[in-house]
């Protein structure tokens, strides 16, 4: 699948009478019967040295020239090429900003004014991210932590960091059925993390990334580009961190609930929501208990297809909720809070609408919360 902007090594798609071809940058590639294969080879592989070459006309010289124009023009993505999350630069800001220099160096006739252009991934696995340019990570793990959900590790050259500041998420681009694919993920081990970073992601039975996901192994390759994100966690900003998360919208929230208890001088007072089905839904188990010790960290549990906590380990049945997380309960939420909280909240569409809703008639501003 051609990338959204022009590199001086891709292959585009062309129509020449009918007949479609592929053509790279310089070159022009047709494909005809077999027959005429074998006789155009000769003349373009072997060109006959007693034969004389008839000087291209002034219509054909034009047609060329126009030809490599088209060559060289962009390639508008596919709405399945733009992962929906709001990033910038998007796939298509990334295109109209590579249209524009095209018009220009076209008007111009000048083609050097192109050769700034960056090709639209790195093969070789490196840490300088960029928003523009997919860079190739090798998969090092790959552990299913429910029915439907992997924990990826990706390797990092040496001990080297990603360089993602907490609250910040990558995009993933995929191509299945000749189809690319692109979606927003956030990683989730500590910024501090030394030579890989984590990725949960949650497959669903006809996504189409999910079907590209599923069929990685150990050893392969995916392509990330990033740091994208408007919300950058700043230390001891706020006084609580009120965190709404339903399934893997608790991604974005474990960075930053790391980040303040791996600072000492970070006092932020974080009460965590994770939103789940059943118990047996809950990710990263661990983690919420690790972070629930320090003194400054409150954990709680909604699930929706729960109705006892019989079943539950005692260690879990005071901190969780039964049903659905609704008006009354995040009024219950804000009123605990020990400081007035700046709240987070991330989760499906139809979750974090109906969050913000319930966060105004708890009382709480616009400018008092975010919405991954």
């Amino acid at each position: 699948m051609g990338a959204a902007r022009w590199n001086r090594g891709s292959i585009q798609p062309r129509s020449h009478g009918g007949k479609i071809g592929f053509a790279s940058h310089g070159t022009k590639c047709f494909l005809p019967s077999q027959t005429a294969k074998r006789s155009l080879a000769y003349f373009t592989t072997t060109p006959h040295p007693h034969i004389a070459q008839a000087p291209l006309t002034m219509a054909e010289r034009e047609d060329d020239h126009a030809e490599a124009w088209l060559q060289l023009k962009p390639v508008e993505p596919l709405p399945s090429q733009c992962c929906g999350s709001g990033c910038s630069p998007c796939v298509f800001d990334l295109y109209y900003r590579d249209l524009e220099r095209w018009d220009t160096a076209q008007a111009k006739n000048d083609m050097s004014l192109l050769s700034g252009k960056q090709p639209p991934e790195s093969q070789g696995c490196s840490t300088k991210l960029s928003p523009e340019t997919f860079l190739a990570f090798h998969i090092s793990t790959m552990e299913k932590v429910t029915r439907d959900t992997y924990l990826v590790r990706f390797t990092l050259p040496g001990n080297c960091h990603l360089g993602l500041l907490p609250g910040q998420h990558l995009i993933l681009r995929g191509v299945v059925d000749d189809l690319e694919i692109q979606r927003a993920y956030t990683p989730i081990s500590p910024a501090t993390a030394q030579g890989y970073f984590d990725v949960l992601i949650k497959c669903y039975e006809t996504g189409l990334m999910s079907r590209y996901v599923e069929s990685w192994r150990p050893g392969d390759t995916a392509f990330w580009r990033g740091p994208f994100g408007s919300f950058l966690y700043e230390p001891k900003k706020y006084g609580e961190l009120l965190m709404l998360a339903a399934g893997t919208g608790l991604a974005p929230m474990v960075p930053i609930v790391q980040s303040i208890t791996d600072n000492e001088d970070d006092e932020t007072f974080v009460t965590l929501v994770g939103c789940f089905k059943t118990f047996e839904d809950i990710y990263l188990k661990t983690f919420f208990q690790e972070q629930a010790r320090f003194w400054n960290v409150r954990t709680f549990f909604v699930l929706s297809q729960e109705v006892s906590p019989d079943q539950l380990p005692w260690s879990y049945r005071d901190k969780t909720h039964f049903g659905r997380l609704g008006q009354e309960l995040v009024d219950e939420l804000v009123a605990r809070c020990r400081r007035r909280p700046f709240t987070l909240v991330c989760g499906s569409p139809a979750f974090t609408e109906d969050m913000a809703r319930c966060l105004l008639s708890a009382g709480l501003t616009e400018d008092s919360y975010f919405l991954f």
